[in-house]
């Protein structure tokens, strides 16, 4: 069997990729999968340390305004299906899987023109426009949350890693806690704002510093590749109690065991991954966008597994006043813990490919 996974840009379109790709693997070892990206993204780093080759095509950026950008996109489109066709032709797939972004609209113009059968995978609540118009085409469509407005939509989850799917965070935490240099009975706020950073989350944690300090709360801070160049950013002063603070992580399971709390964005897999885990959250939507982010959040706050705060009200302030007196109620942690857990399903990667297996054959 050979599969065309299309998907790149960032971590939450990659991630699921990837995911996707070795339960692929595992069901059956023979398969051959290649993935499709664009020259910008992600992808062009994960994928080929996974060990899987990418073929690339020219993005196609889908303004939500009218303007030049928004004139431009059927040239780029067709450039685009030319490249994905051209792959296409090559590699033979049996079938087209997209995850949405850039690179997808342009892999279901072409797998429809190829009569290719199509599986659509959307991460978000809300869908983006590739992937309502690959729903449209599909063979079938997947969804990470449930009521997602997409035409034959199927609740199986969001794709994610092994090593966080299977996490033991118990098991794990004194392992977790020593890798990062953290000291192993203090109560540990980790914060992450996505393979991006988020501005708001690092100014607003970092202005806590001293007030978390006295609370004898560690921090565990994942500011982005650019957080410590950012000109609003200034990492705290050493104060006894540690604050660890690194540009990216790798060992994401081991970020998730060692969190008492963790604070982020909401995007699809931040949701998911937390909420698996069993980690209680502070979910800060991002502002901008279609709201998406907020939708994903809302199942687990609603069932009492985590926090939602508005970004413009995620003060340093906010941060001092909550997470001090949340970190020191284990019972709410226990029970904001188990919530999540068991709202998320984490055997989406095996669901997807055990679809998009059915659906090749």
């Amino acid at each position: 069997m050979r599969v065309l996974l299309a998907g790149g840009g960032t971590a939450g379109h990659t991630s699921p990729l990837l995911a996707t790709a070795d339960a692929l693997r595992r069901l059956d070892p023979g398969v051959e999968v290649t993935c499709l990206g664009t020259p910008r993204g992600l992808e062009n780093k994960v994928i080929p340390e996974a060990g899987y080759p990418l073929r690339l095509v020219p993005p196609v950026p889908l303004p939500r305004k009218p303007g030049k950008d928004l004139a431009m996109v059927p040239a780029r489109l067709r450039a685009a299906v030319k490249a994905a066709l051209d792959v296409i032709d090559e590699v033979r797939p049996d079938v087209v899987v997209g995850y949405g972004g850039y690179v997808s609209m342009p892999a279901y113009v072409a797998a429809r023109r190829r009569k290719l059968p199509l599986v659509v995978h959307e991460q978000n609540a809300l869908p983006g426009i590739a992937n309502k118009f690959g729903a449209r085409v599909a063979t079938r469509v997947a969804v990470s949350f449930p009521d997602t407005p997409l035409r034959g939509a199927e609740y199986v989850g969001l794709p994610i890693r092994r090593m966080i799917a299977t996490l033991d965070r118990e098991a794990l935490r004194a392992e977790a806690r020593a890798f990062f240099g953290l000291e192993q009975d203090r109560p540990t706020l980790v914060v992450t704002g996505g393979s991006q950073g988020a501005r708001r989350l690092n100014q607003a944690v970092s202005g806590a510093a001293p007030a978390l300090a006295a609370a004898g709360v560690q921090v565990l801070h994942v500011v982005g590749p650019n957080g410590a160049s950012d000109p609003s950013w200034s990492e705290p002063l050493p104060s006894g109690v540690p604050y660890v603070v690194l540009p990216f992580v790798e060992r994401m399971d081991l970020a998730l065991a060692a969190a008492d709390v963790m604070v982020c964005r909401s995007g699809a897999s931040s949701v998911v991954e937390a909420s698996a885990s069993g980690v209680p959250a502070v979910f800060v939507p991002l502002p901008i966008g279609n709201g998406e982010q907020a939708l994903n959040a809302r199942p687990v706050v609603d069932a009492g597994g985590a926090l939602l705060v508005e970004d413009v009200d995620f003060t340093a302030d906010y941060v001092a006043e909550t997470i001090p007196s949340l970190v020191a109620d284990p019972e709410r942690l226990a029970s904001m813990g188990a919530a999540a857990a068991h709202l998320v399903p984490r055997d989406a990667d095996e669901r997807l490919a055990r679809i998009i297996q059915d659906v090749a054959r």
